[in-house]
């Protein structure tokens, strides 16, 4: 014997105090739906707000000139990358197709490249999916040189962990990625 709606509802009552709307059909203010549906105006874009978008472009552009100059470390010296990071840390790699100066070279392009496109909210997500795939290498390389050294508790001589500006990186692709370059960048937030 099945209980009638209004018998679900008391019984829903009584296990959550607060009140309870079942079957309206509506959604609260500020939930919507994946293609822009709900909220009071069906359709309407998210407010502009000015100090998270601020705050968004101060990280990206901040976080695109500090991995340029990563970029540029590379270049100077593509040869000494290759040789002590590339090949005695990431041997995985397969080096049979591609040799460990064209990974080199590939970290530098993504280095290089990538973040003037991040900067400019051009191609944001791929940008950052490319600098995400260098640090996730950078983060394994740091892993086999120097291990957790402690992590999360341990004081260390250097004052940080050795994989941890990479990891910090990381993170903040991580977040591009996932919610683009934000509105104020050339490509104005659409969706990439």
């Amino acid at each position: 014997m099945m209980a009638s709606p209004a018998t679900s509802t008391r019984a829903a009552r009584r296990i959550l105090p607060h009140r309870v709307v079942v079957g309206s059909g509506r959604r609260p203010a500020g939930l919507a739906r994946a293609g822009g549906e709900g909220g009071s105006q069906q359709g309407a874009s998210e407010p502009f707000n000015l100090p998270a978008e601020l705050g968004i472009l101060s990280l990206r552009l901040g976080t695109s000139v500090m991995m340029f100059h990563n970029g540029l470390d590379k270049l100077k010296d593509p040869e000494g990358f290759s040789t002590f990071v590339v090949e005695k840390y990431l041997d995985f790699l397969p080096f049979d197709t591609i040799a460990p100066l064209l990974w080199t070279y590939g970290a530098i392009t993504a280095e290089l490249a990538c973040p003037v496109l991040l900067a400019l909210g051009v191609l944001g997500r791929p940008s950052a999916a490319a600098l995400l795939t260098t640090m996730g290498f950078a983060i394994y390389f740091h892993l086999n040189q120097t291990g957790l050294e402690g992590f999360p508790l341990g004081v260390v001589e250097a004052h940080q962990y050795a994989f941890e500006t990479s990891s910090l990186y990381a993170g903040i692709f991580f977040y591009f990625l996932l919610a683009g370059p934000g509105k104020l960048s050339l490509g104005g937030g659409k969706k990439e």
